[in-house]
């Protein structure tokens, strides 16, 4: 199984505000200006985030956790830098 297999197959499950499971799947890791970014999807259907909705949390691998992201521009610009990797890669496999 390649490592793309594994993190499209690999479910987190996060706490919300309330206290509440949340379950995500796992769209891809990035690397952006020296930090590393997950990219997350809902797992099960949930009306507080759609289901082609990207969320995005810092990775602190040293204490390894999730850090949410307040800044709506560093959010814009990691999707942004993974939509552009993304094409680049779709490009080099056909």
């Amino acid at each position: 199984m390649s490592e793309e297999e594994e993190y499209e197959e690999e479910i987190i499950e996060l706490l919300d505000d309330d206290g509440n499971t949340v379950k995500f799947k796992l769209l891809d890791v990035t690397e952006y200006k020296g930090e590393k970014y997950t990219l997350l999807l809902a797992a099960e259907p949930n009306d507080e985030i759609a289901d082609d909705e990207v969320i995005i949390f810092r990775l602190n691998e040293k204490e390894e956790t999730l850090e949410p992201i307040d800044d709506e521009n560093l959010l814009e610009e990691v999707f942004e830098f993974y939509r552009t990797e993304a094409e680049e890669d779709d490009g080099e496999e056909n």
